[in-house]
């Protein structure tokens, strides 16, 4: 049995808000949550994320940076800025994780001294930073487009701390047992989910897909990993409460059993 916790990320309930996310989180019974910074402007204050953990008395296990494609703005245009403003605000709310993607291609100076200037915020914050594999994108069903740099497999740098997303992993055509092997004790953080393998990245229920979600949590376990297990799901096509309520308790029950993990016994 495992004692990581389970979490649920802000991005799960998208296009909800990171207030309903932290309701949900609550409500199913999730450990802690995962901040997204985005679009959604409660991500982005450390106040207004400090005060839905007081409320709902849900703990924050990391901070996603603003690293995607639409939240280039979000935070400034500075890249090293907005993984600085990241670590602050995990330091702010308890959080011991920051979870941030390799830098794009046309990032030309950020990517030159990303290695190095990870190694160095760690040190300089006290903040995790587990930087997440991510895919090539593919052109074709023959073209694959290296995107990031330096690649989009961290276990192949000398990162301290990475993540494993196993929707990206699916697009990847990567094994992330396999992935994660190569990482051994620097694996920090994990985004559980699912995919088919095709080139959207889609963030399936896990178990939905063709990753072998639950293999993968029993190798975790077997492994003896104390990190972090995130939902991150997408919703967005749930078109009623009840189907998103659905597939948030769905993906909680499947991460439970298969970390061996017991619902916590009602007071």
């Amino acid at each position: 049995m495992t004692t990581c916790r389970i979490g649920l990320s802000t991005s799960s309930v998208y296009p909800e808000s990171t207030a309903h996310a932290f309701a949900w989180a609550a409500s199913l019974g999730y450990d802690t949550v995962e901040v997204m910074v985005g679009i959604d402007a409660l991500s982005q204050q450390t106040s207004a994320v400090q005060q839905l953990i007081d409320h709902h008395q849900v703990p924050v296990s990391a901070i996603h940076a603003p690293c995607l494609l639409f939240t280039q703005r979000v935070w400034g245009l500075e890249p090293w800025g907005k993984l600085e403003r990241s670590a602050e605000m995990a330091k702010a709310v308890g959080a011991e994780v920051v979870v941030v993607h390799p830098p794009f291609r046309w990032q030309r100076e950020y990517a030159r001294d990303f290695v190095d200037g990870i190694a160095a915020l760690e040190e300089s914050s006290g903040i995790a930073f587990a930087v997440e594999n991510m895919y090539p994108w593919r052109a074709s069903t023959r073209r694959r487009l290296e995107m990031y740099v330096p690649g989009w497999d961290p276990s192949e740098e000398p990162y301290a701390n990475t993540a494993i997303d196993l929707s990206h992993a699916a697009i990847a055509n990567a094994d992330p047992i396999a992935m994660a092997d190569r990482m051994g004790d620097r694996l920090r953080h994990i985004h559980l989910t699912d995919g088919s393998g095709s080139p959207r990245d889609e963030h399936l229920v896990p178990g939905r897909g063709a990753m072998d979600a639950a293999g993968f949590l029993q190798h975790l376990v077997a492994s003896g990993f104390t990190g972090e297990v995130v939902l991150e799901i997408n919703t967005r096509r749930c078109t009623t409460r009840d189907e998103r309520e659905a597939d948030l308790r769905e993906s909680l029950e499947f991460a439970r059993e298969h970390l061996a993990v017991s619902a916590p016994a009602e007071s």
